[in-house]
């Protein structure tokens, strides 16, 4: 075991954190975990409200060698936006009181961008105690707002937004994103203010999720979908996700042995299961989401899997399910920009398709090509578990995390 650095405390700033599973809980709680090896390191969190809502965890506790202190704040609905306003507000002012009283000067403190609010409110709490703060970026704001079209370009609150991003810049230390495609449009968003941005891509967990057979899949057996050519689509069904070009691609395969299977939640969900019903569509399954522990079953219960984004979130944001996707084997079929993350990895790894967004016939006619060379995708799978397994492991993320967090000599 390392030695274990008693020169200052890293902070890990995030409102979800274990017991959470979802994908920023899970990401943030592997990074402390990892980094606990060696140096001391604290987090300030909230109470479960997402994948393992209804569940109080003790304010304070030492897990796996991390200090936990979780923040009180109100836990409504979080698809019911008054709510989940009310929740970051409650949260924001909980988190910066256990900021501002444990903080201390010389501390390193590393943020996650989720929800939008938590970064301004950790680098307040850090200028006033003296600590350096790192922003780790999982999604761009306000950019995500305009792609989600829930905010214009050339709106005032944009520019608004935009004025506070420079803010949040100036006094970063270090900026980490994960997407390459994040490091130049985060370049211009810093233009000007000498800030270091590392690329840390998230990982695949090569040890739990490892290809199958699909004929041994229990939830092929239990959708009766052995003899169906499968689509899956798991994860976050959300503004940032194109799901309506899948739709109306599922349309116009009624006749064809391909079936799409969604399985997850959103606030998209409600539209999905509406245009599933009006339009009648037998080739469209939609299921609720499943723990995070049964990730080995449903990953490969498909012959190639989709992940999907809107227009414009070249640089705003990269799906963090395609990591396991690649550690089950699985082909990928992208819908997202040209350049984007997503559309590298596809290309650099040779494990799939990448097709613009909005544009079903183009779609259309991709499906019908890959269900027509079948015989490749056993090719493409076996590249996507190299790929993981070389390229894309918690151990490499973890250690480059570690040298961007160090102390500067």
């Amino acid at each position: 075991m390392k030695q274990r650095s008693n020169s200052s405390t890293l902070w890990i700033i995030s409102e979800l954190y274990y017991p959470e599973e979802t994908s920023t809980g899970y990401y943030l709680t592997r990074i402390a975990e990892g980094l606990a090896e060696d140096e001391c390191v604290k987090v300030i969190c909230g109470q479960p409200n997402y994948s393992a809502r209804g569940k109080t965890s003790p304010t304070f506790e030492i897990h796996k060698k991390v200090e936990i202190y979780r923040a009180a704040s109100t836990r409504l609905d979080k698809n019911v936006v008054p709510f989940r306003l009310l929740n970051m507000l409650t949260l924001g002012i909980s988190i910066f009181i256990k900021a501002v009283r444990h903080f201390r000067k010389g501390d390193r403190v590393l943020v996650v961008t989720t929800p939008p609010t938590l970064p301004f409110i950790t680098a307040l709490a850090s200028l006033i105690r003296g600590s350096s703060f790192t922003l780790l970026i999982h999604d761009n704001y306000p950019e995500i707002l305009v792609a989600a079209g829930k905010m214009r370009e050339d709106s005032f609150g944009f520019q608004v937004l935009e004025f506070f991003n420079r803010w949040l810049f100036k006094y970063a230390s270090k900026i980490i994103v994960v997407g390459r495609d994040m490091i130049e449009l985060v370049s211009k968003k810093t233009e000007g203010l000498d800030i270091p941005i590392s690329f840390i891509s998230n990982w695949a967990e090569t040890e739990n999720i490892s290809p199958a057979l699909r004929e041994q899949n229990l939830l092929l057996e239990e959708l009766s979908l052995r003899d169906k050519f499968v689509f899956l689509y798991a994860g976050n069904i959300g503004y940032p996700n194109d799901v309506e070009s899948i739709i109306n691609c599922a349309k116009m395969l009624r006749n064809e042995p391909v079936q799409f299977v969604f399985l997850g939640a959103g606030v998209k969900r409600k539209w999905l299961v509406n245009a599933v019903t009006e339009e009648d569509l037998d080739n469209v399954t939609i299921l609720d989401p499943r723990p995070r522990s049964e990730q080995q079953i449903f990953l490969n219960a498909c012959d190639v899997a989709l992940v999907s984004l809107v227009a414009q979130m070249w640089g705003v944001s990269m799906p963090s399910r395609t990591y396991n996707i690649l550690s089950a084997g699985k082909p990928i079929l992208a819908i997202t920009d040209a350049g984007s993350e997503l559309a590298q990895i596809v290309e650099e790894e040779n494990i799939g398709w990448v097709v613009r967004p909005n544009d079903s016939k183009k779609l259309h006619s991709l499906i019908r090509r890959i269900y027509s060379k079948k015989q490749e995708l056993e090719q493409m799978g076996e590249r996507s578990r190299i790929a993981a397994m070389n390229k894309y492991t918690e151990k490499i993320a973890v250690e480059k995390y570690r040298e961007a967090l160090k102390m500067k000599d």
